[in-house]
């Protein structure tokens, strides 16, 4: 100690004080370097299973049309063929008709 109070280091215990808070700043920078690793990997997943879900739901909306589209073909077809039906029984009545009416 000197007279002032405070206490003298010598060279060789600076020099283990500086290697000492070298290690734990080395560890430091290391643990944050493998942080923001971890941070930007789950950022990615994070994005990836973003599009995922956006790319189910697209196909999602995308069967929904595809089922609306089957169910207005059938009752197109189902009305068509219903049209066609009424079309001949009335001109088969109009045929019956006018042939009792020529008698």
């Amino acid at each position: 100690m000197s007279e002032s109070g405070t206490k003298r280091y010598s060279d060789f215990e600076i020099d283990l004080l500086i290697d000492d808070l070298t290690g734990a700043a080395i560890e430091a920078i290391e643990r944050a370097a493998a942080e923001a690793a971890k941070a930007a990997a789950l950022a990615s997943i994070e994005r990836e299973a973003a599009l995922l879900q956006e790319k189910a739901a697209a196909m999602r909306e995308a069967q929904r049309w595809r089922m609306e589209a089957e169910t207005i073909r059938k009752d197109m077809s189902k009305a068509g063929l219903i049209a066609g039906i009424v079309g001949l029984l009335g001109g088969l009545t109009l045929g019956i008709s006018g042939a009792l009416l020529l008698k």
